[in-house]
């Protein structure tokens, strides 16, 4: 018997690894779905399994979110379907060249992905969902959001950009009714490495996580109730501590005067 809905969820990126395991996992908690991604066939695929073992409706979004048509495309789903109570902005590419070694053109293209189109899908699903008074970002971020120094700048700057995004989307919602979680995955075996110039299998074999654990995981700390969500983070008092002490900050990062130890450097070299 198919579950009664819980709305629909639009995940992108979704035609293999991470987006297309978020996609199962939400039709069998009870979603219909909006996947996209740029293979079609790929995608009619998942949707036949996913809508044959659960149920559910699935709804295929054939787009490049770096094309600014396509992109348009899938905004215009998210600001006019009611029924979308969920999104998950996955969609993106990594980088593992060094700065002097990276292509700049790819960089940019980075940016537009990771970036520009994660922030107007929000941009397009959020006014609806606080109208309603409900609803889920969930924004696929990156261990290199707080550790940029193991991956490529532009990629660890892209994904921090998620993470600070997210942030901010907290606090301007928080009585809006609608969640948002950052997730953070460390290494996760998918084709992203493959496609970002260093195979998984160049990688430690103790660092790389399942794709289906990571997803699993983070998911469960959806319901949980974190934030940010760091699969692989065996306690979570280690997030709330590293949190605590940026909000410890805060108080001290915009005053009238320097602080005392540049007025006595500046004095020193008058």
């Amino acid at each position: 018997m198919t579950q009664q809905s819980k709305g629909t969820a639009v995940v992108t990126g979704a035609s293999t690894g991470i987006g297309a395991l978020y996609a199962d996992r939400l039709a069998r908690q009870g979603y219909d779905l909006v996947i996209v991604a740029r293979n079609r066939a790929r995608l009619d695929d998942l949707a036949n399994r996913i809508g044959q073992e659960t149920g559910r409706s699935v709804q295929v979004v054939t787009a490049d979110l770096a094309d600014r048509a396509d992109l348009a495309r899938v905004e215009e789903l998210l600001r006019t379907d009611a029924s979308v109570t969920l999104l998950v902005n996955n969609a993106g590419v990594g980088a593992t060249a060094k700065l002097l070694d990276a292509d700049i053109d790819k960089m940019e293209a980075l940016i537009g992905l990771n970036v520009t189109a994660l922030t107007r899908l929000t941009y397009a699903a959020v006014p609806r969902f606080v109208a309603r008074g409900g609803g889920t970002i969930i924004n696929i971020s990156s261990i290199v959001a707080v550790a940029p120094e193991l991956m490529n700048g532009v990629y660890g700057g892209s994904k921090a950009y998620v993470l600070a995004f997210s942030q901010s989307l907290r606090h301007e919602l928080a009585d809006k009714g609608v969640r948002v979680q950052a997730v953070l995955p460390g290494a996760t075996a998918t084709d992203l490495w493959e496609l970002s110039g260093t195979p998984i299998q160049y990688l430690p074999k103790g660092i790389v996580m399942g794709a289906a654990a990571m997803v699993d995981a983070s998911l469960a700390g959806l319901a949980l109730g974190e934030f940010a969500t760091v699969p692989s983070l065996p306690d979570i008092a280690d997030w709330d501590a590293y949190e605590g002490a940026r909000q410890r900050l805060m108080p001290n990062l915009s005053r009238e005067t320097p602080a005392e130890r540049y007025t006595v450097t500046a004095q020193g070299a008058a």
